[in-house]
């Protein structure tokens, strides 16, 4: 890599990377993964920067990677096996939600992987069912039929959480 293509990389992880998180903390729900998440991607991208950077649109392509890599952590045999106890074995504190995702960001969280990256796509990352589609390598159909039974799920969930507090 010449010192150029590390200045580019530089300053495009530099203007993106809150953004990136975001979007990792979206689809995972837990910002330590997230962060491992973004970090899994920028090495993957510095290491194919050249052809990267030649991309149509390098951001989505990015977020591609993103949502590729989350979806392949949740395939691996290990992630099958691991189990969520309720006594933490350290203290620890929850990094702070952002205020208006909080409620959004537990109810992503009811939703299946697939249904959660279709959906953070659609209409966290504002993309279209087309590059949605062509980022996840699945057919258009698929992506408008996940998103609506992902839309059903979450007004169905919203709806009783907000009978159960009233």
């Amino acid at each position: 890599m010449t010192r150029e293509d590390e200045a580019e990389y530089r300053d495009y992880v530099s203007a993106r990377l809150e953004h990136l998180r975001r979007v990792a903390y979206l689809l995972c729900h837990d910002w330590h993964a997230a962060e491992d998440l973004v970090s899994t991607v920028l090495l993957k991208l510095f290491r194919s920067w050249r052809s990267a950077k030649r991309a149509d649109n390098l951001d989505a392509y990015v977020r591609g990677m993103l949502t590729n890599a989350w979806l392949d952590e949740l395939r691996r045999p290990w992630r099958r096996r691991e189990h969520s106890t309720a006594r933490l074995p350290d203290h620890w504190t929850a990094a702070p939600e952002p205020e208006d995702r909080g409620a959004i960001g537990r109810l992503l969280l009811g939703l299946g992987p697939r249904q959660r990256a279709v959906v953070v796509l659609r209409y966290y990352c504002d993309l279209s069912v087309e590059q949605t589609a062509r980022l996840l390598g699945i057919s258009e159909g698929t992506v408008k039929s996940q998103s609506a039974r992902a839309l059903e799920t979450l007004r169905s969930v919203a709806a009783n959480t907000c009978v159960g507090e009233g």
